[in-house]
C-alpha cells in the first residue's frame, strides 16, 4: 500500500472501530483489531495501531491467536477475555499482605501500646501509611476490599455494656411485671413515668432528616450555644401502660422531684381520674435515679402530699441501677416523640408542644402535652421529721426500691 492507501484505510478502521468498541470486551477488541490488521497485509499492523491506539504488541498477541484458531490447533473460548492467569495479580495474593494488615488492625483494636493506629483513627488512609512503613504500597481503594478479606468493617459504637449488674436485677424486673399484672388485673391504673432528653430550644440542628425540595434543607444556627431567652426543655412523661395513653409536661425550670409529681398530679386531673374514678391505688414505674430517684427524699414527701390530695395509696417500683433504657416509658413513648420530630429545628417551646402532641403509633397511642411554666427550685432539702411524717411503707423485696406510699389524712 502507497501512504494515500495507507492514509485510506486507517480512517476507515478508525471508523469502525469507534461503533463498535462500546460494546467489546477486551479480548473481543483484540480480535477485531488483529483480524483487520491481517486483512491490511502487509504493514496492517501500524495502520491497526494508529487507528485505534491498540499496542503492537497486543495486536501481536490477537493475531496469534486467530493463526492457531485458524489453523484448527485451538478453539476460541468465547467466555474467557484472557488466558488462564492472566491480568494484575490481586492485591490479596501478595504474600504476608493480609497477614500484616491483619496484626496491624487486631493490635490497634485490642489496644496493644506497641501499635502505631492505638490512638489514631483506623481509618484507610491510615492504614495504607502503616503498611507502607513495613514495607507494603497498597492503594486507598484496594485497602477497602483487603479489610473485607479479613472480616473487618466500618461500625458505630453500640449501647450494650451495663456495667456491673445487681445480683437481684431478674428477679425485680419478675417483681416488676407481676406487680403491673395484679394492678391492672384489679382495674387499678399502673404508670410509667421519666423524664426525656433535655433539648435546646431555638433554630438549632436536630439529628434526622425531613423531606423537603431538593437542595433546599433548613438552614439552622451553626452553633449549639444555649439560647439565654429559650433556655431549654425538660419533658417529663407519664405513660398509662394498660391504655397506651400519655401526658407530657414540657418544663422549661429544673427537673426536680417536685416537678416530677406535678406532672403524676396533673396527668391524674386531665385524664387518669376520668378512666379510674373508683381506683384503690396507682403504681408507678420509674428509674432508680434522676428526679424520681429511689434514693430522693423530696420525691417521697411530695408523693406523700399526692396521696393526701387523691387519697390514693401511691406504690412504687423502680427499676434497678443501669436498667432504665427497660423502662416501658423509654420505648412505648420517647422513642416514637424522638421519631416525630426528627429533622426539625425545636425553634419554640410551643413548637415542642405540639410536636409531642402530635405522635401517633400504628397502636393507637394518645399523646397530650402542655406547657409547665411553674418554677422549681433546685436543692430544697427534706429535714428528717419532715421525712419520718411520710407513710413509707417498704415491701419485704428490697424494700429500698419496692415501697408503698399511704394517705395520712381520712378522706
Amino acid at each position: 500500500m502507497n501512504a494515500r492507501q495507507r492514509k485510506q484505510a486507517e480512517r476507515a478502521l478508525r471508523g469502525r472501530y469507534r461503533q463498535l468498541q462500546p460494546g467489546l470486551n477486551e479480548r473481543a477488541k483484540r480480535l477485531f483489531v488483529a483480524s483487520e490488521a491481517q486483512a491490511l497485509g502487509h504493514g496492517g499492523r501500524a495502520v491497526a495501531h494508529r487507528a485505534t491506539g491498540l499496542a503492537v504488541a497486543t495486536i501481536a498477541r490477537g493475531l496469534v491467536e486467530l493463526r492457531t484458531h485458524q489453523a484448527g490447533v485451538a478453539v476460541l473460548d468465547v467466555k474467557r477475555v484472557r488466558r488462564p492467569g492472566a491480568g494484575r495479580k490481586r492485591k490479596a495474593h501478595e504474600p504476608g499482605l493480609l497477614d500484616a494488615l491483619k496484626q496491624i488492625v487486631d493490635a490497634s483494636t485490642v489496644g496493644d501500646p506497641e501499635s502505631a493506629l492505638l490512638w489514631t483513627a483506623r481509618s484507610q488512609r491510615n492504614l495504607v501509611g502503616a503498611l507502607a512503613d513495613v514495607g507494603y504500597q497498597v492503594s486507598q481503594r484496594s485497602m477497602g476490599l483487603l479489610l473485607r478479606r479479613i472480616g473487618y468493617s466500618s461500625q458505630l459504637n453500640r449501647k450494650k455494656v451495663e456495667g456491673n449488674q445487681h445480683p437481684d436485677r431478674n428477679a425485680q424486673f419478675e417483681h416488676i411485671n407481676e406487680s403491673i399484672r395484679r394492678q391492672l388485673a384489679a382495674g387499678n391504673p399502673a404508670i410509667s413515668v421519666d423524664t426525656k432528653k433535655k433539648e435546646l430550644v431555638g433554630n438549632f440542628k436536630n439529628n434526622g432528616t425531613e423531606l423537603r425540595p431538593v437542595a433546599d434543607p433548613q438552614e439552622v444556627r451553626a452553633h449549639d450555644f444555649i439560647d439565654e431567652t429559650l433556655g431549654k426543655a425538660s419533658p417529663y412523661g407519664v405513660f398509662d401502660i394498660e391504655q397506651n395513653e400519655a401526658w407530657v409536661s414540657v418544663g422549661i425550670n429544673h427537673d426536680t422531684a417536685e416537678f416530677s409529681v406535678q406532672t403524676i398530679r396533673t396527668w391524674w386531673l386531665e385524664m387518669g381520674q376520668q378512666r379510674y374514678g373508683h381506683a384503690t391505688s396507682l403504681l408507678i414505674t420509674a428509674d432508680g435515679g434522676g428526679s424520681n430517684g429511689y434514693r430522693l427524699r423530696l420525691w417521697k414527701r411530695e408523693l406523700q402530699q399526692l396521696a393526701d390530695e387523691l387519697h390514693l395509696p401511691m406504690h412504687v417500683c423502680h427499676y434497678p441501677p443501669g436498667t432504665s433504657k427497660w423502662n416501658k416509658i423509654e420505648h412505648r413513648l420517647f422513642a416514637f416523640i424522638t421519631q416525630n420530630w426528627r429533622g426539625k429545628p425545636l425553634a419554640s417551646h410551643q413548637v415542642i408542644v405540639n410536636l409531642i402532641s402530635a405522635t401517633t403509633t400504628r397502636t393507637g397511642l394518645l399523646v397530650r402535652c402542655r406547657l409547665d411554666t411553674n418554677a422549681y427550685a433546685k436543692g430544697r432539702r427534706v429535714s428528717d421529721r419532715e421525712l419520718a411524717a411520710v407513710d413509707l411503707r417498704p415491701h419485704p423485696f428490697h424494700g429500698e426500691w419496692n415501697y408503698a406510699i399511704f394517705p395520712t389524712s381520712a378522706p
